[in-house]
């Protein structure tokens, strides 16, 4: 009977605690109107302000869709460019809703008070070279007595050490106390390779002086799951947030786009219903409208749209899909069924 009551308390304050989760961050966004989202202080094709000051990227992206979901308005984002030393800190401190800003999943992260909601780029550590007829270096491995530009203290610099090491390859490892200061150096030639993740690689290629000079050559040595994250103490924000990337993803799996959303909703097809809202009421378990990811899918488009527009064929940075292609086609987005 004791351990009956107990089980029943438990039960009653676990309620009770995601009632008042599900009362604190989503019904805050609502009654201020808008949501806070956390991004870079600029990097071309995740988050960066445009000549007119509107933020753009695949990142903001999820901003958007999350604002759709919840306003029908993807405009309803205030925007708070965060560093890699504050980014957590900001988004601890309740100063954001949501952080969206190529944030590697770690579990020394989650277990300092963080969720992440997903992986919606799945990147790890690579090289840039310049292009040299004479001496064509098509590989990592051909990099032996090169010296390479790296920012100091970075889980880049262990990765970089631990990785010539683990070949008995000799190289210069010269180190700079900020991403645009190590940037610059292997710009200006101070060395023969610059590393960090891919995806920042390809972005900072445009800020070069000569962009098609450089090359990104094809090893990746480290695992960088970026994704979005969240505080710990709101489980409902975190499964809104998670299921919206989960909605962009599952949308180009079934192939609904920005485009074709109005005549999907008269498919015959159960989980593309299901996940357009036409049956059962997923949305308004989540807090949301049941037409949330029909808002999402035509004020942003699904996971595929984004990433061609911000980073892939249709954008400056030509990024391959690759890992991030979809299960289907051989890569690693995968959603979870919406049943």
């Amino acid at each position: 009977m004791k351990a009956s009551i107990a089980a029943a308390l438990g039960a009653g304050i676990a309620l009770a605690a995601a009632g008042a989760a599900r009362a604190g961050t989503l019904d805050t966004v609502k009654k201020n109107g808008v949501l806070r989202c956390g991004v870079t202080t600029g990097l071309i094709g995740f988050s960066q302000p445009d000549s007119s000051g509107a933020w753009k990227g695949f990142d903001v992206d999820l901003c958007r869709a999350l604002a759709s979901a919840i306003f029908d308005d993807p405009t309803k984002v205030k925007y708070v460019p965060t560093t890699p030393v504050d980014r957590m800190t900001v988004l601890l401190a309740g100063d954001i809703d949501v952080l969206s800003r190529v944030t590697t999943v770690t579990l020394s992260r989650e277990e300092g008070g963080l969720m992440f909601a997903g992986v919606n780029y799945y990147d790890g550590q690579g090289f840039i070279v310049r292009k040299d007829p004479k001496h064509e270096v098509k590989s990592a491995l051909d990099l032996g007595g090169a010296s390479i530009c790296v920012q100091a203290g970075s889980t880049t610099q262990g990765n970089l050490v631990d990785y010539f090491g683990s070949h008995g390859i000799k190289v210069d490892v010269v180190t700079f106390g900020t991403a645009p200061e190590t940037l610059a150096a292997y710009d200006s030639g101070r060395c023969d390779v610059y590393t960090t993740d891919a995806s920042a690689l390809y972005s900072q290629r445009l800020k070069m002086k000569d962009p098609a000079a450089n090359v990104v050559l094809p090893e990746i040595i480290s695992k960088e799951p970026l994704g979005p994250a969240v505080r710990k103490d709101d489980v409902a924000w975190f499964q809104l947030v998670s299921w919206t990337l989960h909605a962009m993803v599952d949308a180009e799996e079934l192939g609904v786009t920005s485009k074709n959303v109005d005549e999907k909703l008269k498919s015959n097809d159960p989980a593309t219903l299901r996940l357009l809202g036409v049956k059962g009421d997923l949305g308004t378990k989540l807090g949301v409208s049941n037409d949330w990811v029909v808002r999402i899918l035509k004020h942003v488009g699904n996971y595929g749209e984004s990433f061609e527009a911000n980073l892939g064929s249709g954008s400056p940075l030509k990024i391959a899909r690759g890992l991030n292609a979809l299960w289907t086609k051989g890569g690693l987005q995968y959603s979870p069924p919406f049943e």
